[in-house]
């Protein structure tokens, strides 16, 4: 669904047909988002010419930042994942482009547990791969029912911390 770390974070599920790219959030995991949606927040946080007492505002009392927004997919969902490194292409015997189910490794909580299976068996955890990688939803409606529970209890955690 989305890593624990991802949970401090906006987040939402996919849609089918949705491009996405992995990206690296403040949390410092490796999580789905919209490309659209990074390059909005970058923009917005890019620096523009501002009055003095403006800055001097922000400073002691700064705006709160736009975040990228997790996008989180649910076990069994089909995706396309592209621009695989050649690294990664040889240890996994995989190509450079790879339909995969999504997966979780273990429902252990505070731990990295979302991966990619490949067609060949071999899976791949979500924290392996680089940032920036073209990733395609192909298909939700094999997906696993999600726990809910357990997701409003991780929540609850994080929150809490």
């Amino acid at each position: 669904m989305c890593d624990y770390s991802l949970m401090a974070v906006p987040n939402r599920l996919a849609q089918e047909g949705e491009q996405l790219v992995t990206h690296r959030f403040p949390t410092g995991s490796l999580g789905l988002a919209s490309p659209t949606e990074i390059a909005r927040v970058a923009a917005s946080a890019s620096p523009s010419r501002k009055p003095f007492f403006t800055v001097l505002k922000e400073f002691f009392n700064p705006p709160a930042a736009a975040q990228v927004c997790a996008v989180c997919i649910p076990p069994g969902a089909r995706l396309r994942v592209q621009s695989i490194p050649q690294r990664l292409q040889q240890a996994f015997c995989i190509g450079l482009t790879e339909d995969v189910t999504f997966t979780q490794l273990s429902e252990a909580v505070n731990t990295y547990r979302d991966a990619l299976r490949f067609a060949n068996g071999r899976e791949l955890r979500l924290q392996e791969l680089r940032e920036g990688m073209p990733v395609t939803v192909l298909d939700l409606s094999s997906a696993e029912e999600v726990n809910l529970d357990v997701l409003r209890f991780e929540r609850e955690f994080v929150h809490r911390r």
